[in-house]
């Protein structure tokens, strides 16, 4: 962890808080016993990740989570939309069905951006993120619907607005270009 001590500090802090917080909402028991094994439990596991050198950003990503209150609602909408269009073409035989490939690029400067960027095209029902090459995503969409709403970029606009923090300026994709097509064929 080469990092200044008070970045190690809040990485180690918060890493802490979300171990704690989830073991405590998915423990559910709250005796002394149990409480202290939970403790133990946390306190080894956060030991053993600043050990190996995973608590930094990706490990412990604080600085996203301003970013996804106002994100997971708009994606939690998306879905709702995304799965009654699925529906409506599995129930309706009239509705086209137009299975595609699309390439779209990710503007977002981290790998934890683009693996979010990607997940949320996946988690969007009628498309699916089947590979990542730099910034270029293949996407499979089912239909011209699914497949206007990547290249409307909605949502890499705002997945790109959940990770932006002023602490760093560099790309960590840095050599990539962002530009680049997926290789191979379709």
């Amino acid at each position: 962890m080469g990092e200044e001590p008070s970045r190690e500090l809040r990485h180690l802090l918060a890493g802490t808080l979300i171990l704690a917080v989830t073991w405590l909402l998915w423990s559910g028991h709250y005796t002394g016993l149990i409480l202290a094994l939970g403790a133990g439990s946390v306190a080894l596991v956060v030991w053993l990740s600043a050990r190996l050198g995973l608590l930094d950003e990706e490990g412990a990503p604080i600085h996203l989570a301003l970013g996804l209150v106002t994100y997971l609602p708009w994606l939690l909408k998306e879905i709702v939309v995304a799965n009654l269009d699925v529906a409506r073409r599995i129930i309706d035989p009239a509705l086209p069905i137009q299975p595609q490939w699309v390439v779209t690029h990710g503007d977002q400067r981290t790998a934890i951006g683009l693996v979010l960027y990607a997940n949320s095209i996946t988690l969007t029902p009628g498309t699916v993120t089947v590979d990542v090459q730099g910034h270029a995503l293949l996407v499979h969409a089912v239909c011209d619907v699914a497949a206007t709403g990547l290249e409307t970029d909605d949502m890499n606009r705002r997945c790109a607005r959940v990770e932006a923090h002023p602490e760093e300026d560099e790309e960590v994709f840095a050599g990539d270009d962002p530009t680049q097509e997926v290789d191979g064929e379709v």
